[in-house]
């Protein structure tokens, strides 16, 4: 058994914009897996501890009852269907949903005021749109379930900076007007701290540090460890950390 998290222990807010920061191989999207029980389909189990959602617990839940719960998962690397069109794809999306042909419709119709990119292209196969479009499009996807918590894992890898911050800018109107929770894993600390109201370090499998985003922004550690300051090229965030506290206790 390999023994990936340890002690892994983390809150989001309803409402809130949560930021899960880690450089590769963390344990982000890890992370992300047990909480919308997909590890299951990888062999892998919350072998301690629980999950708790509304204050129930659902780590015992398969992944479509998590769906008509609320909470649903945006893979990295976007996972689109490339062989349907986009509008199929975004379709599939509601698959769990139960209420009326009308209610999908004005949801989909929602998705595209948000991405009118998508709109425009509904009727292309998704392969063959850019990669932008498809991470708006796995967004999208996640909204046709009418979700109340969004797991969003690393939505700026691969795009080109304007599109990462067209993306986190829409995400944080998917927030602020449709009242959608979000739990963002991201390697792009600088962006992901500008629009989260709270962060967390992952480190091989632990959380080192946690705290609101402005504060960790202006941490010294975290900026040394993420912009790799140090003279010694980049280190451990918890090298970084004893060595600062080794220099305060000899000043």
């Amino acid at each position: 058994m390999i023994l990936v998290l340890r002690g892994v222990s983390l809150q989001v807010p309803e409402g809130g914009i949560v930021a899960l920061l880690g450089a590769n191989g963390a344990g982000k999207t890890t992370t992300l897996k047990a909480i919308s029980n997909l590890l299951r389909a990888e062999r892998g189990d919350v072998a301690r501890g629980q999950i708790l959602y509304q204050g129930k617990r659902v780590d015992r839940l398969t992944p479509n009852e998590l769906v008509r719960r609320g909470i649903i998962q945006v893979m990295e690397g976007r996972r689109c269907f490339e062989h349907l069109t986009v509008e199929d794809n975004l379709m599939t999306g509601a698959y769990t949903r139960r209420d009326s042909k009308a209610a999908v419709r004005d949801d989909l119709d929602l998705v595209y005021s948000y991405f009118p990119h998508l709109k425009e292209r509904r009727t292309i196969q998704a392969g063959y749109i850019s990669g932008g479009e498809q991470q708006m499009l796995a967004i999208g996807r996640s909204l046709m379930s009418k979700p109340r918590m969004i797991l969003l894992d690393e939505p700026s890898m691969g795009l080109a900076p304007q599109l990462v911050e067209q993306i986190f800018e829409t995400v944080k109107r998917l927030n602020e007007d449709e009242g959608v929770t979000i739990l963002l894993a991201e390697q792009n600390t600088n962006i992901a701290l500008r629009y989260a109201t709270h962060g967390y370090v992952l480190e091989s499998g632990r959380i080192v540090l946690d705290g609101a985003a402005e504060t960790l922004r202006n941490n010294a550690d975290v900026k040394e460890f993420y912009l790799g300051l140090g003279s010694k090229g980049r280190r451990s965030f918890r090298d970084v950390k004893r060595h600062r506290q080794r220099r305060s206790l000899l000043a």
